[in-house]
């Protein structure tokens, strides 16, 4: 028996084997109810235990959902001490796209699609449906431990209204890096005619920062280069990589003064500021970049996402997905999965998206029309970004030792572009690094 019940204008599906058996078999039961425990990134725990649980329980009303928070710098060192211990409080771990090897080495996840979920999964929730980037980062050696919950690029944001003023067409998905350069020096302006320059054509992550290699590789892969090879050695200390490296510092000559030293947060004020006319971040900054006027001066009509400009194989789109994995010592798995499987269903993605304005992973969705209309140009971004990601391989180093990898890189990268050593030195030194680190 199916029973549907409206959520919020969605219809969200429940699959029963017979009369209440929704509710058996580890689901819970009245005057029994089940309880699991979430571990996640504390900026956006607290929305799901407000608002994603209460949504959740309409279908499932005996499952209880504790969520703790924990900040991001804390998140991977507390998952791990807690899943490799003999009694874990967690049921489930939100897993940042790099982790996912990390955790599943030490074999304490739940294989998503073995023979006991399989059990547990209604047909309507359709792997197929997921792009294949996104689904993707939570897989290990064959063995899919997770699903995408919280989906992320690394896109390119324009200030249409800048463009404007240095006479310039508003980029286009198509834009090269060669024009992006050679429009960079009409977009360092005076807006207001006092004499003085008072916007830049670009800015992003320069300061030593794990996340800041990744602009440097995400220019690399799209004109071909890969960041490790097939022998699991670096594959990035060539002439590609540092021609990538040289057009990431290329950007400081462009950005505003001071540059060097920013990161997320000064690029994100700078671009929210109307001082910049790009700026290369990841695309969940989009409603409090265009949309909320509370954080931002600017206006949906002017700003504008797509992907990152194309190099000599295809445009750029770094991969950064949060995802749901299971730990294989829980008591209430089904439980824990019913939760994961209704947050990345088709229904429960829909609800995420037009109500907590949470990036998608599935087709279906992208290929849906928003509810809100500022989501509409996102979804066009999404797609074409996970297309390019897959093609390019364009996500942080899959191996168990991925956060060390991203260190070295951070260290190298950061003095390349702060000027200290040159391109080519930077990187034979982090390639030597990493091989060792790697061996």
């Amino acid at each position: 028996m199916k029973i549907t019940l409206q959520v919020s204008g969605i219809a969200i599906a429940a699959v029963m084997a017979g009369p209440a058996a929704v509710w058996a078999q580890g689901l819970g039961a009245e005057g029994s109810p089940v309880e699991i425990t979430m571990i996640a990134n504390e900026a956006f725990a607290n929305q799901w235990q407000e608002q994603m649980v209460p949504e959740f329980q309409k279908v499932y009303p005996h499952i209880n959902v504790v969520i703790d928070g924990v900040p991001y710098t804390e998140l991977l060192a507390k998952s791990m001490l807690d899943a490799t211990g003999p009694d874990p409080v967690y049921d489930i771990i939100i897993a940042d796209d790099p982790w996912t090897p990390q955790l599943a080495q030490t074999g304490v996840l739940l294989d998503l699609k073995g023979e006991q979920v399989a059990g547990w999964t209604a047909p309507e929730f359709e792997w197929d449906d997921f792009y294949a980037a996104p689904l993707a980062a939570s897989e290990w050696q064959g063995v899919q431990y997770g699903v995408p919950l919280r989906s992320n690029l690394l896109l390119m944001f324009v200030n249409k209204s800048l463009y404007e003023k240095a006479g310039l067409p508003a980029p286009t998905p198509e834009l090269t890096w060669e024009q992006f350069f050679e429009q960079a020096p009409q977009l360092v302006q005076d807006t207001n005619g006092d004499g003085k320059v008072d916007a830049w054509a670009v800015d992003t992550y320069f300061l030593r920062d794990p996340l800041t290699p990744t602009i440097w590789q995400t220019i690399m892969n799209s004109n071909g280069g890969a960041l490790l090879g097939e022998d699991g050695k670096a594959a990035f200390n060539n002439e590609t990589g540092v021609a990538a490296l040289e057009t990431h510092k290329r950007l400081l000559e462009f950005a505003p003064p001071g540059a060097v030293s920013h990161g997320f947060n000064e690029s994100l004020q700078a671009f929210r500021q109307g001082q910049v006319a790009t700026m290369f971040t990841w695309g969940s900054v989009f409603k409090g970049t265009a949309v909320d006027p509370a954080t931002t001066t600017l206006t949906p009509e002017q700003v504008g996402i797509q992907v990152m400009p194309v190099g000599s194989a295809s445009a750029g789109a770094h991969r950064g997905i949060w995802s749901g994995v299971i730990n294989n010592k829980s008591e209430n798995a089904e439980a824990a999965w019913a939760l994961l499987q209704w947050l990345s269903s088709k229904e429960g993605e829909a609800w995420q998206s037009n109500t907590l304005g949470v990036f998608p992973a599935r087709r279906s969705t992208l290929d849906s029309t928003p509810e809100s209309e500022w989501m509409a140009p996102v979804f066009e971004a999404l797609k074409q970004g996970y297309e390019v990601a897959e093609q390019g391989q364009m996500w942080r180093p899959r191996t168990p030792k991925s956060d060390a990898v991203q260190q070295v890189l951070a260290d190298e990268v950061s003095r390349a572009l702060s000027g200290q050593i040159a391109a080519q030195e930077a990187l034979d030194t982090a390639a030597s690094r990493i091989d060792r680190l790697l061996d």
